[in-house]
């Protein structure tokens, strides 16, 4: 599991005003951020015209992302803090630990796909304190003097009820509410304790499911046991024969490996021969996703409907890099044997 020091759990539970949850939520806001680009990177590195379905299940997961680190957006700005992501202390650093992560623990890069990377990284980022066993998969539960994501949500959603209604300070005027992406059962305005407390559950049910089921409350399997269906490459179905209800014995998810591009993990720049297109490519993909942090931090920031022009350029952002991941990487004149990764960086420009 993503291992969170406990530390994080005891300053939420002895917050004793809004301000002292600000900082806090601002690191679940990177946290939620942190993990598209590992998930971006393995699906980029899929051949847009094959492992389509693999493909789909990563980027639903990336969709959902999206929707958490809104949700966890709509808190600070309910709180009274505009979230701050236009910055470059904002971008985690690959390979390295997520926000909020034990650095000695779980090292997340930006890879290429493998079914290793599913149970190795990812399922491991969305693993729940105790998961669902079901017929082919078994994964232990990580140490007790750790905490996991959803703990650290349970603890803010135990604050935020303590506290009571009089923390919600913040305009409603700033809530992101964007209906035509998201179901308004799924997103809404963060307003009051209940709002809030909604709102944190899903982040937690759509990442790690409910102790009892790996759907959560949309009927959608959460994002732990997709991940572990792309491991086993086989659909999670009800299964009345099993003392869990669920099996991995649905369809056969298609993979072909010789459709994966041998992208370099965790690409720098630095590493590219300038004047080659790879190069070029990869400037361009770190100057569209500095652009993408500078939309929504303007979304953020008290106007929300400039989230049409921001999911414009999350779109810009796919293209740019399926672009960049289809070329080869040069270095010193060569090709170095793998293609350009997408490179998430903040650009000190004004994009």
């Amino acid at each position: 599991m993503l291992k969170i020091q406990r530390q994080f759990i005891d300053r939420v539970r002895a917050a004793k005003k809004p301000e002292d949850l600000f900082d806090l939520v601002q690191a679940a806001i990177r946290l939620e951020h942190a993990t598209i680009p590992p998930y971006l990177t393995a699906m980029l590195s899929l051949h847009p015209e094959k492992n389509r379905e693999i493909w789909s299940i990563i980027h639903s997961v990336v969709v959902d992302e999206m929707l958490h680190m809104t949700i966890a957006c709509n808190l600070l700005n309910a709180l009274g803090r505009a979230p701050l992501i236009d910055h470059a202390g904002f971008v985690t650093k690959y390979p390295g630990p997520l926000p909020l992560g034990i650095s000695s623990d779980l090292q997340v890069g930006l890879e290429p796909f493998s079914t290793d990377l599913m149970k190795n990284v990812f399922m491991k980022i969305e693993e729940p304190e105790k998961p669902i066993e079901f017929p082919v998969a078994a994964l232990a539960a990580g140490a007790p003097q750790f905490a996991t994501i959803g703990q650290f949500y349970a603890a803010l959603i135990d604050k935020l009820q303590e506290l009571g209604p009089s923390i919600f300070v913040g305009a409603s005027s700033r809530q992101v509410v964007v209906d035509q992406w998201y179901a308004p059962e799924r997103m809404f305005p963060i307003v009051d304790t209940k709002s809030a407390v909604h709102a944190l559950k899903i982040i937690v049910e759509e990442g790690e499911g409910t102790p009892d089921s790996p759907l959560s409350d949309d009927g959608d399997f959460a994002h732990y046991y997709r991940f572990e269906e792309v491991f086993h490459l086989r659909r999670l179905v009800r299964d009345p024969s099993t003392p869990k209800g669920f099996s991995f014995s649905g369809a056969a998810i298609p993979f072909d490996s010789s459709a994966v591009y041998p992208l370099t993990p965790n690409q720098k720049l630095a590493d590219l021969d300038p004047k080659s297109e790879g190069a070029r490519r990869a400037n361009q993909f770190a100057f569209v996703y500095t652009k993408l942090l500078k939309a929504l931090q303007r979304v953020f920031d008290g106007d929300p409907a400039y989230f049409d022009t921001a999911l414009g350029v999350m779109f810009e952002l796919k293209l740019a890099g399926q672009i960049a991941c289809a070329l080869p990487a040069i270095k010193n004149g060569q090709p170095t044997g793998q293609n350009v990764g997408p490179a998430f960086f903040y650009q000190p420009v004004n994009a």
